[in-house]
């Protein structure tokens, strides 16, 4: 894996910024006092994410794009997946730097956090999806899934059928591995299918030959959600998985940091195809 001072990366993902790297004990100030920061400001925004989103419009002739930028994946639809007792507002940002950057069709889904099982909100997810390919005319969708949003999104890939929606599913900060998170919050029945060790979580290390997904996972060494940080990783030999390596920010500033809105957006728009080989952490993607 190709190490940059605040993101490491392998080379299949160029023209990320290259930003200083501040020493463990400076980082981890930094980073907190970012958390304070990200929480402040998403408290302020999350009562207008309460609500679903109004639905995409179904296609229409294209209109003249101006001076936005167009990547070959900009028609793909992107479907952004909040974490636990979250809604959409976490990607304002992320979403703008998105339709900024000429992707035209972004779409959010609220879950609600009364969901007892993380296998109804990926059947939820699988329902979003047939219907925001239906609205747009597009085969697949790209995935963008914080903390649990992300391991909603790989049990809908992996378990039920997905991959043949889902082109890149990116995860920010999630659990793939489980996390020891506080043991007070595990009396939320989804909060305990994301600790290790959980059926869930040992489902999802099963076989799953011929997964037609790309995965991309975020995780960063100062995530203090997830124990230890690496769970953030996807590490199974029949996934296609390149896993990110993040310095300097916490579990909340993934979603919202510039840096990392960059990394997604190269993310998305590698032209890698499905067949393409590629390795990184030691893992060897699977055609």
């Amino acid at each position: 894996m190709k190490v940059l001072p605040f993101l490491s990366l392998p080379p299949r993902l160029p023209g990320l910024p290259s930003l200083p790297g501040p020493g463990l004990s400076t980082a981890l100030l930094g980073a907190t006092l970012l958390e304070l920061v990200v929480l402040t400001g998403h408290l302020a925004a999350y009562p207008f994410g309460l609500t679903q989103e109004r639905r995409l419009p179904r296609p229409r002739p294209e209109a003249p794009t101006g001076p936005l930028p167009r990547s070959p994946g900009a028609d793909r639809p992107v479907v952004l997946l909040h974490g636990f007792i979250d809604n959409r507002s976490v990607f304002v940002l992320l979403r703008r730097s998105l339709a900024r950057h000429g992707r035209r069709h972004l779409a959010s889904l609220n879950y609600s956090p009364l969901t007892r099982d993380l296998r109804t909100a990926a059947e939820l997810l699988g329902r979003h999806v047939e219907e925001v390919c239906a609205r747009t005319g597009q085969r697949e969708v790209d995935i963008v899934g914080h903390s649990l949003g992300g391991l909603i999104a790989r049990y809908y890939v992996q378990r039920l059928g997905g991959d043949h929606r889902v082109r890149t599913l990116v995860t920010l900060g999630t659990p793939h591995g489980g996390t020891a998170v506080v043991p007070g919050a595990g009396v939320h029945p989804i909060v305990r299918q994301m600790r290790g060790g959980s059926t869930l979580i040992e489902e999802l290390r099963r076989p799953a030959p011929g997964c037609r997904t790309r995965f991309v996972s975020f995780w960063s060494e100062l995530d203090q959600v997830m124990v230890p940080v690496e769970t953030a990783c996807v590490d199974h030999p029949d996934l296609d998985a390149v896993n990110v390596r993040v310095t300097g920010i916490g579990h909340l500033a993934l979603p919202v940091h510039p840096a990392v809105a960059t990394a997604v957006r190269e993310a998305l728009e590698s032209p890698e195809t499905r067949e393409t080989t590629a390795a990184s952490s030691g893992t060897t993607s699977a055609a």
